[in-house]
């Protein structure tokens, strides 16, 4: 049997899976930054020297809750193409992303590990770019959604670069206290 959807169907279609994964993504993504102490009130992460084109801290909120949203309705658009070939894989492929996207945070804030933090921020940047690929081919808008995202993470990957850069003494230090020795004579 062979069943054509009507344009109210498939947007209707869209706004369930969008009501479901938007806040789904976001609060993926919010608990991954608290439960990794991400942030300027990290004792080790103040202590970094930041490079020049570090953004105010402020500003990563406000981004990354703007890309978990564009990220919810792409992968919203792609839910809703039903029959659609390569869904299962396009939908594979951003899983596979938001699980690299997601463990990001830990890597770096939670394990100070800058090099390996590093490592997997190129391989998002790889899966993102398949993502997208992917995306592009069930439904253009899609990919759309999720260029503002890869542009930013390519970003944060010459941020983090240049963190290593700027700090290799404080990558992978576990017992960094922010406490400074302190002697007068």
């Amino acid at each position: 049997m062979n069943m054509i959807a009507s344009v109210w169907q498939l947007r209707a279609s869209f706004i369930r899976w969008s009501l479901f994964l938007v806040p789904v993504i976001i609060l993926l993504g919010v608990l991954s930054s608290q439960l990794s102490g991400a942030g300027p009130n990290s004792a080790w992460f103040s202590a970094l020297e930041m490079p020049a084109t570090y953004p105010p801290s402020w500003l990563f909120g406000v981004v990354w809750t703007v890309l978990y949203a564009l990220m919810g309705f792409a992968l919203a658009t792609i839910a809703a193409a039903k029959g659609a070939r390569g869904r299962g894989v396009a939908v594979l492929a951003f899983a596979i992303q938001l699980a690299l996207n997601l463990a990001w945070s830990p890597m770096f804030f939670a394990s100070h590990r800058i090099t390996g933090a590093l490592i997997l921020i190129g391989l998002l940047d790889l899966a993102v770019i398949v993502t997208i690929a992917l995306f592009w081919r069930i439904r253009r808008s899609a990919a759309l959604l999720l260029m503002p995202y890869l542009a930013w993470i390519l970003f944060a990957t010459l941020l983090t670069w240049q963190i290593l850069e700027l700090n290799p003494e404080m990558d992978g230090a576990q017992d960094y206290s922010g406490a400074i020795d302190r002697y007068e004579f």
